[in-house]
Protein backbone atom coordinates (compact mmCIF):
# COMPACT_ATOMS: atom_id res chain seq x y z
CA UNK A 1 0.00 0.00 0.00
CA UNK A 2 1.19 3.40 -1.22
CA UNK A 3 1.54 6.08 1.31
CA UNK A 4 -1.25 8.26 -0.59
CA UNK A 5 -3.48 4.98 -0.47
CA UNK A 6 -3.07 4.76 3.30
CA UNK A 7 -3.72 8.47 3.22
CA UNK A 8 -7.32 8.20 1.26
CA UNK A 9 -7.70 5.28 3.47
CA UNK A 10 -7.89 7.13 6.97
CA UNK A 11 -9.55 9.94 5.32
CA UNK A 12 -12.62 7.89 5.20
CA UNK A 13 -12.91 7.83 9.19
CA UNK A 14 -14.13 11.54 8.57
CA UNK A 15 -12.08 13.39 10.89
CA UNK A 16 -9.04 16.32 10.30
CA UNK A 17 -6.48 14.89 8.85
CA UNK A 18 -2.65 15.98 7.98
CA UNK A 19 0.33 14.91 7.40
CA UNK A 20 2.71 15.77 10.46
CA UNK A 21 0.88 18.89 11.67
CA UNK A 22 -2.08 21.37 10.45
CA UNK A 23 -0.42 24.82 9.12
CA UNK A 24 0.56 27.28 11.82
CA UNK A 25 -2.34 29.15 13.35
CA UNK A 26 -5.03 26.49 12.64
CA UNK A 27 -6.70 25.80 15.53
CA UNK A 28 -8.40 22.59 15.94
CA UNK A 29 -10.79 20.96 17.96
CA UNK A 30 -10.16 17.25 19.09
CA UNK A 31 -10.65 14.88 17.77
CA UNK A 32 -8.32 15.09 15.15
CA UNK A 33 -5.29 12.22 13.23
CA UNK A 34 -1.77 13.16 11.98
CA UNK A 35 0.16 10.56 9.87
CA UNK A 36 3.75 10.53 8.90
CA UNK A 37 6.85 8.43 8.04
CA UNK A 38 9.00 7.85 11.04
CA UNK A 39 11.78 6.10 8.38
CA UNK A 40 11.83 3.13 6.63
CA UNK A 41 12.26 -1.16 6.83
CA UNK A 42 13.91 -1.67 3.40
CA UNK A 43 15.19 -5.15 2.39
CA UNK A 44 18.17 -5.47 0.23
CA UNK A 45 21.13 -6.68 -1.35
CA UNK A 46 23.45 -6.41 -4.48
CA UNK A 47 23.28 -2.22 -3.26
CA UNK A 48 19.63 -2.19 -4.24
CA UNK A 49 16.41 -1.73 -1.97
CA UNK A 50 14.86 -4.78 -3.32
CA UNK A 51 11.78 -4.98 -0.72
CA UNK A 52 10.83 -1.31 0.65
CA UNK A 53 8.81 -0.21 3.28
CA UNK A 54 7.84 2.83 5.02
CA UNK A 55 7.37 3.23 9.06
CA UNK A 56 4.33 4.93 9.24
CA UNK A 57 3.04 6.77 12.68
CA UNK A 58 -0.73 7.53 12.81
CA UNK A 59 -1.73 10.00 15.94
CA UNK A 60 -5.38 9.68 17.41
CA UNK A 61 -5.65 12.87 19.60
CA UNK A 62 -8.70 13.43 21.58
CA UNK A 63 -9.61 15.35 24.94
CA UNK A 64 -10.97 12.28 26.37
CA UNK A 65 -10.58 8.64 26.40
CA UNK A 66 -12.23 7.58 23.18
CA UNK A 67 -12.41 3.98 22.47
CA UNK A 68 -15.46 4.16 20.33
CA UNK A 69 -12.91 6.01 17.68
CA UNK A 70 -9.72 3.70 18.63
CA UNK A 71 -12.07 1.07 17.90
CA UNK A 72 -12.90 2.59 14.37
CA UNK A 73 -9.08 2.95 13.70
CA UNK A 74 -8.36 -0.63 14.48
CA UNK A 75 -11.16 -2.03 13.33
CA UNK A 76 -10.54 -0.08 9.48
CA UNK A 77 -6.64 -1.61 9.52
CA UNK A 78 -8.03 -5.10 10.72
CA UNK A 79 -10.45 -4.79 7.80
CA UNK A 80 -7.70 -3.90 5.28
CA UNK A 81 -5.30 -6.20 7.07
CA UNK A 82 -2.62 -3.36 8.02
CA UNK A 83 -0.77 -4.91 10.84
CA UNK A 84 -0.26 -2.42 13.81
CA UNK A 85 1.13 -1.95 17.42
CA UNK A 86 0.44 1.09 19.43
CA UNK A 87 1.34 2.98 22.29
CA UNK A 88 -1.01 5.83 24.61
CA UNK A 89 0.18 8.46 26.22
CA UNK A 90 -1.50 11.74 28.23
CA UNK A 91 -0.14 15.11 27.06
CA UNK A 92 -0.31 16.98 29.92
CA UNK A 93 0.13 20.71 28.39
CA UNK A 94 -1.94 20.12 25.53
CA UNK A 95 -4.38 18.38 28.04
CA UNK A 96 -5.02 16.17 25.02
CA UNK A 97 -4.57 12.14 24.80
CA UNK A 98 -2.28 10.65 22.00
CA UNK A 99 -2.92 7.57 20.69
CA UNK A 100 -0.30 6.26 18.04
CA UNK A 101 -0.36 3.15 16.01
CA UNK A 102 3.15 2.11 14.18
CA UNK A 103 2.31 0.62 11.11
CA UNK A 104 4.55 -0.57 8.66
CA UNK A 105 3.76 -0.07 4.55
Amino acid sequence: MSLKDFYRLIKVLGYPLAYHHFEEGRVLSPPYLLYWVSGSENKGADNMAYHKQEEVLLEVYTKIKNLDLEGQVEALLDTHRIYFDKVETYLTTEKLYQVTYHITL
